[in-house]
C-alpha cells in the first residue's frame, strides 16, 4: 500500500477540491490518502504556514486558490521543494474563458454566495427535514419529489442530498398493516411532485436492519428483520409502485449520490415530456 500525503488548499470551504480529491483518489486502489486540508486561505502568512507543514509531509498539493499573489507563492514554495502542485480548476475555467471571451472574476467563494440559490437550498433542507418520515403530509404537493420504501432504503439521507441541490424532497415510510397517507394518492401524477420508489434486496435489506437494531441495543428477534417478512414488504412496496405508475430504483449498489442521480434523471425526463 502506498501512502500519499494530501494538501488540498482552497480560498472557500474547500468543498469543491475536497470532492475532486476523493474522486481522483478512489482510481488507485492501492494508494492510501492522508489528506491536510486548508481551507479559507486568504493571507501569504497562511501560504507559508501550508508551505512548511508541505516541507515536514511530502506528497502532492492540490489547490484552488484564485488570487494571483497567493498562487504564485504557493506554487512557487512546491517548486522549491520539487513537490508537485495541481490547479484543479485552471483548465476548465480557461476552457469556459476561451468559449466565452471573457475572463473569469477571480473572487473566492463565489459558489458560497448567500443569493438566492443558497436561501433556495436552505428551504429545500428545512422541507426536507419536516417531511421526513412520514410528516406533515398535508402539504405534501409543495414538494419537487416524494420517495417511497420500506424503513432503511436510504430514504432520508437521500432526501437531504436532494435538498442540498435545491430540491424540496419529502418521504414516506411503507409499513406493514399501516396505510399510505391518502394525500399521497391525491398528488397531481403531471403536475405533482415527482413520486419515486426505492427499493433493495431483501437479503441486503435484513443485515443492514441487524446492524442498526446492534447499534440501538435492541432486541434482534423481531419481525424486522424476518427474511420473510421483508421478503413480504419489499414486495408489496414494489406492488404499490406499479399500481400508481411510480418509478422505482434499486438502491442495493448505489450509494447515496448515485440514487440521487437516477432520481434526477427520471424528474428531468418528466419536465422534458411536459407540454
Amino acid at each position: 500500500m502506498i501512502k500519499l500525503h494530501l494538501h488540498l488548499v482552497s480560498d472557500a470551504t474547500g468543498e469543491t477540491i475536497h470532492s475532486v480529491a476523493r474522486a481522483c483518489m478512489s482510481q488507485f486502489g492501492d494508494v492510501e490518502s492522508v489528506e491536510h486540508n486548508w481551507a479559507l486561505v486568504r493571507t501569504k502568512a497562511q501560504v507559508e504556514k501550508i508551505l512548511v507543514n508541505v516541507a515536514e509531509n511530502p506528497g502532492v498539493v492540490m489547490f484552488t486558490l484564485v488570487n494571483e499573489t497567493l498562487r504564485r507563492a504557493l506554487q512557487d514554495g512546491c517548486t522549491a521543494t520539487h513537490t508537485p502542485c495541481i490547479p484543479i480548476l485552471d483548465p476548465i475555467l480557461a476552457s469556459l474563458a476561451s468559449h466565452l471571451g471573457v475572463k473569469s472574476l477571480g473572487k473566492p467563494g463565489m459558489q458560497h454566495e448567500m443569493d438566492a440559490e443558497y436561501f433556495q437550498r436552505i428551504d429545500a433542507m428545512t422541507f426536507a427535514l419536516t417531511h421526513d418520515d412520514g410528516q406533515a403530509v398535508a402539504n405534501l404537493a409543495n414538494a419537487d419529489i416524494v420517495l417511497v420504501g420500506v424503513s432503511r432504503t436510504s430514504k432520508t439521507p437521500t432526501c437531504i442530498y436532494l435538498a442540498n441541490r435545491g430540491l424540496k424532497a419529502a418521504n414516506i415510510p411503507v409499513v406493514p398493516n399501516i396505510d399510505l397517507p391518502p394525500e399521497l394518492f391525491a398528488l397531481d401524477p403531471v403536475n405533482g411532485p415527482l413520486v419515486v420508489g426505492l427499493t433493495t434486496d431483501p437479503n441486503s435489506l435484513v443485515q443492514i436492519r441487524r446492524n442498526r437494531l446492534r447499534m440501538l441495543s435492541e432486541d434482534d428477534e423481531t419481525d424486522y428483520i424476518d427474511p420473510e417478512v421483508v421478503r413480504e414488504e419489499v414486495i408489496m412496496a414494489r406492488k404499490i409502485c406499479a399500481q400508481n405508475n411510480w418509478p422505482v430504483i434499486n438502491v442495493s449498489r448505489r450509494s447515496i449520490e448515485e440514487s440521487a442521480a437516477a432520481i434526477l434523471q427520471h424528474l428531468e425526463r418528466r419536465r422534458r415530456d411536459e407540454p
